[in-house]
C-alpha cells in the first residue's frame, strides 16, 4: 500500500474505530486496583491514540501529498540511476538502462499524483497544451526530485516548432509537494487561463519542490557536507530542463515564484544567482534563512558558518553586497500575516539597479486562498518581465548517423554535432 493511497487511509481508518472499540470492550477489565491494571489502562490508552492521530495523519498526507511514499517519509531519498547519458540534441531522446526516454535528465514518472489534479488540460495538446509527470535529476547533485511540467498549446503547433521559450519554475513551501502546487495553488490551470486570454504570453511552467532531502527541510541552502539545495535548483534544474524541452538559454527568460518557504527560495535564488533567475515572485516569504527543527544545521561549523548564514539574509546582502539587476515581487497580507513590517523593510531596503513591486492585500492569512486572490497579478508581471526567446532550435539534417547543423545558418560550426550554440537575446521587458 502506497502512503498516498486510498487504501491506506481507509486501512488505518478502520484500524482506529478497531481499536476504540477494543478500549470500550476490555476497559472494566481494567478498572481494577493493581499495577498491572493501571499499565494495561495507559497502554490501551496510548495506543489508542497513536492509532487515531497516525490515521489522521495518513488522511492529511493523502489529501496534500506532503510525503510521496514511506521511503520519503523516512528519510530515503532516490539517486539517480547509473548509466543515465545526456540527450544528443535539445528536445531529443536518449536511452537510459535502455529504455528511450526524453532527454536523460528529464525521465517520465507515474501519474498517481497528476491524476488526481482537478482542471488540467484536456484534448489535442495543440489547442489546450499538457501537463506532463516527471522526474528531473541532477547530474551534479545526484538528486531526484519529480516535477509536473506544463507545455502551452504553441509548443506543438507547427508555427512555433523550432522556437523557444519563457520558463517560470514555481516552488511549493515545506513539507509542501508539486501536488499542492497544481491542485491548491492552480499553477498551470491560472497560467492556462491567463496565456489562453492573451494576458501572458506562451510560458512553460515547472512545478517541483525544493525538499530535495525529505523530510529534512533545507530551504534553499548548499548544507556543507549535506544537501545541495541551491546547486539542484540554479544549475542541475535548468539543465536538465534545456536537455528536455525548447527553454530560452538566456536568463531573461527564466523566473522562479512560490509560496512560503519556497516563496523565500525564489528570492534567494533570484539574488544569489541572478545569471540564472532575473524575475521573482514570492508569496508570504522570509528574508532570512535560518536553523530550526525541520532545518537542522544548514551553515555548518567552524570560521565560515557567519559568512554563511549572512549570504542567505536578504536585508544583509542588500545593505553589504553589490545589488543584482533582477525584478522581484513580494506579496504580503497587511492584517492576518506577520511578516507584513519584514517585507515593507525589505521593499525600503531595494535600491537600484534592483526592482521591487507588491502585492498588498488588506486581509488575507498564510495559506492557498490568499495565494490563489494573488496568482494571477504575479504571473501577469513575471510576464512583462520575461523576455520571449529569440533565439530558435537549430535545423538539423541526419545523414547516415552523422548530425550535422543547417548550413544556411550563420554560425555554422561543423565540429559540433549539436550545430552552433543559439544567440541569447539580450532585449529585456521591464
Amino acid at each position: 500500500m502506497g502512503l498516498t493511497s486510498e487504501t491506506t487511509v481507509y486501512v488505518m481508518a478502520a484500524l482506529a474505530a478497531v481499536s476504540v472499540a477494543l478500549l470500550v470492550w476490555w476497559w472494566p477489565r481494567f478498572a481494577r486496583q493493581g499495577l498491572l491494571q493501571v499499565l494495561g489502562r495507559l497502554v490501551a490508552l496510548g495506543t489508542t491514540q497513536v492509532v487515531i492521530i497516525a490515521a489522521f495523519a495518513c488522511w492529511l498526507n493523502s489529501s496534500y501529498q506532503f510525503f510521496g511514499s514511506w521511503g520519503e517519509l523516512f528519510g530515503h531519498v532516490e539517486t539517480a540511476p547509473v548509466g543515465v547519458t545526456q540527450a544528443g540534441d535539445y528536445g531529443g531522446t536518449g536511452t537510459v538502462n535502455g529504455v528511450a526516454v526524453k532527454g536523460a535528465l528529464v525521465q517520465p514518472a507515474t501519474d498517481e499524483q497528476l491524476s488526481r489534479v482537478s482542471g488540467l488540460p484536456t484534448g489535442p495538446a495543440a489547442v489546450n497544451g499538457r501537463v506532463e509527470s516527471v522526474k528531473v535529476i541532477g547530474r551534479r547533485t545526484g538528486v531526484v526530485d519529480p516535477a509536473f511540467v506544463y507545455l502551452p498549446p504553441q509548443y506543438f503547433q507547427k508555427a512555433y516548432q523550432r522556437q523557444r521559450f519563457p520558463v517560470i519554475v514555481a516552488l511549493s513551501g515545506y513539507p509542501g509537494s508539486i501536488f499542492n502546487l497544481a491542485q491548491y495553488l492552480r499553477v498551470s490551470q491560472t497560467a492556462g487561463t491567463l496565456q489562453k486570454s492573451g494576458q501572458m504570453q506562451p510560458t512553460i511552467m515547472v512545478m517541483i519542490r525544493p525538499t530535495i532531502a525529505p523530510p529534512r527541510d533545507t530551504e534553499c541552502v548548499d548544507v556543507p557536507g549535506g544537501p545541495q539545495t541551491e546547486t539542484f535548483l540554479a544549475k542541475d534544474l535548468p539543465d536538465a530542463l534545456k536537455s528536455a524541452y525548447r527553454v530560452g538559454h538566456d536568463a531573461s527568460a527564466w523566473g522562479v515564484m512560490g509560496y512560503s518557504s519556497g516563496g523565500s527560495c525564489a528570492l534567494q535564488l533570484t539574488m544569489r544567482d541572478p545569471h540564472v533567475f532575473t524575475t521573482a515572485a514570492a508569496l508570504s516569504p522570509d528574508y532570512k534563512v535560518k536553523d530550526d527543527a525541520t532545518t537542522g544545521n544548514l551553515f555548518g561549523n567552524g570560521p565560515e558558518r557567519i559568512e554563511r548564514i549572512n549570504s542567505h539574509d536578504l536585508m544583509w546582502r542588500l545593505k553589504h553586497l553589490p545589488v543584482p539587476d533582477v525584478s522581484v515581487l513580494v506579496a504580503e497580507s497587511k492584517h492576518g500575516e506577520r511578516g507584513y513590517p519584514q517585507t515593507q523593510a525589505f521593499i525600503k531596503a531595494v535600491r537600484a539597479p534592483m526592482r521591487v513591486v507588491s502585492i498588498q492585500p488588506e486581509h488575507g492569512s498564510h495559506n492557498f486562498p490568499t495565494w490563489v486572490q494573488e496568482m494571477p497579478p504575479a504571473l501577469k508581471w513575471m510576464n512583462q518581465q520575461l523576455t520571449f526567446p529569440q533565439d530558435v532550435v537549430p535545423r538539423h539534417h541526419k545523414k547516415k548517423g552523422v548530425v550535422v547543423a543547417d548550413p544556411q545558418k550563420p554560425g555554422h560550426d561543423p565540429l559540433r554535432a549539436d550545430g552552433p550554440e543559439p544567440t541569447p537575446t539580450t532585449r529585456t521587458r521591464r
